[in-house]
């Protein structure tokens, strides 16, 4: 993503900031941050009065840390052409004993791809990839990236055992 400082970048923030309020759900959100629901959802609102308003980074940092991935942080990083890395030893991660096996992850990893490939599949079929298909796609992709990032976790703690 080239555009960082466009609308193109705000949307793909905002959009990241709702998967985030959204994975902690709202009523542990708004406990977490000491905010509304209606102020949560005016942070990832597209409407034009809304556009130029962010989530805090303090309340990003509380959010991600109950989250079972820091999606904000992640699309910052992509945004500005970084990289993520994390893992049960960072603090803001809370995903897990990361206790499967890399077979356990191939495997997750193929029925991740295949549902990728079949969400598309459907998506195509009338030759447009509506809005909510392209979200679907989105979601499947991310969830794609959530099982690599774990298989990555997995082979690099084996490569130093």
């Amino acid at each position: 993503m080239n555009d960082t400082s466009g609308e193109t970048a705000k949307g793909y923030l905002k959009r990241h900031t709702e998967r985030l309020i959204k994975d902690v759900g709202y009523a542990a959100a708004c406990e977490l941050t000491g905010r509304s629901k209606a102020t949560l959802g005016r942070y990832f609102s597209e409407a034009e009065e809304h556009t130029d308003r962010f989530m805090p980074v303090d309340a990003v940092a509380a959010l991600e840390a109950a989250s079972s991935f820091p999606h904000v942080t992640a699309a910052l990083a992509e945004l500005n052409g970084g990289q993520m890395s994390y893992g049960s030893d960072k603090r803001n991660a809370m995903r897990g004993d990361n206790s499967g096996s890399v077979n356990a992850n191939v495997i997750a990893l193929s029925q991740r791809f295949a549902i990728l490939m079949a969400e598309y599949h459907m998506s195509i079929e009338d030759g447009v990839i509506s809005v909510n298909e392209a979200r679907r796609l989105l979601e499947e992709t991310l969830e794609l990236q959530k099982v690599l990032v774990e298989m990555k976790l997995r082979l690099e703690a084996d490569s130093r055992s």
